[in-house]
């Protein structure tokens, strides 16, 4: 099994025994599922710059990258250094993520948040809404095009946007539909952990332009940035680069100034 076949299997166990234990009637009632949401998409199209910063403390190919930071305030730093929105991972085991975390990011902030997660089933959508997120994760490599239509048609009904994450051409030409919002291209390849921009670059003359082209991993400086740009790329997560600072809503600011 490689990792992400791993990260799927444990997953279908954790979803199996949230769902014994909390009924979707329950995350419905919650305060925060009737919230109107902000869309990342439409901040993206307008955005020079287009930075989505995330909250990661560890990462299964770079073991701890953060641990001694608590969200709100990493959250914070993000919203005044001007990012477009904040990525929340949210898996517990590999990531040392929690719902708790998005939580205490919604309370912190008013920018779009997206729940980073690996999205196996229904209930995990309707999680995120009932968390405050505003955009959910979809990747390609874990689901067939009949996943992919059901749970972007269910997030686009509860007013949640849509991410997917491609890695490859057979993964876009199974992905695109009206039910998407934006599509992320993964600079990394799942089997290996090598990064490299030209997956990015090859997949950009494939994307139609209806979907904000979003760029994923491996994005560590402003070169990378300038260098997708003429692509069609609106959107850039960057994940490690910020949180490996003390102070990461700081490394933000100073980046995105540069940018501009």
């Amino acid at each position: 099994m490689n990792i992400l076949e791993k990260i799927v299997a444990d997953k279908r166990k954790e979803v199996d025994l949230k769902k014994s234990l909390i009924p979707v009637s329950q995350l419905e009632k919650s305060v925060l599922f009737e919230r109107p949401t902000i869309s990342l998409a439409a901040k993206l199209r307008k955005s020079k710059t287009g930075i989505i910063a995330e909250h990661k403390r560890r990462s299964p190919s770079k073991s701890e990258i953060n641990q001694s930071l608590n969200v709100q305030d990493v959250a914070k730093g993000y919203q005044n250094a001007g990012v477009c929105g904040m990525s929340v991972l949210t898996d517990g085991k590999y990531f040392g993520g929690s719902l708790d975390d998005l939580l205490l990011a919604r309370a912190a902030v008013h920018i779009p948040l997206l729940r980073k997660e690996f999205i196996i089933d229904e209930y995990q959508i309707l999680e995120a809404k009932a968390h405050g997120a505003d955009v959910i994760l979809l990747i390609a490599a874990i689901l067939d095009k009949e996943e992919i239509k059901r749970f972007s048609e269910l997030a686009k009904s509860v007013h949640l946007d849509v991410l997917l994450e491609v890695h490859n051409e057979a993964e876009l030409h199974k992905s695109i539909m009206h039910s998407l919002d934006m599509l992320g291209v993964n600079n990394r390849n799942l089997k290996t952990f090598e990064v490299s921009l030209e997956i990015s670059k090859t997949l950009s003359k494939l994307i139609p332009d209806d979907f904000v082209k979003v760029s994923e991993s491996g994005i560590s400086t402003i070169e990378a940035i300038k260098v997708l740009k003429p692509y069609g790329y609106q959107g850039f997560l960057i994940g490690e680069n910020f949180m490996r600072t003390e102070d990461p809503g700081k490394a933000a600011k100073e980046f995105i100034d540069d940018l501009s």
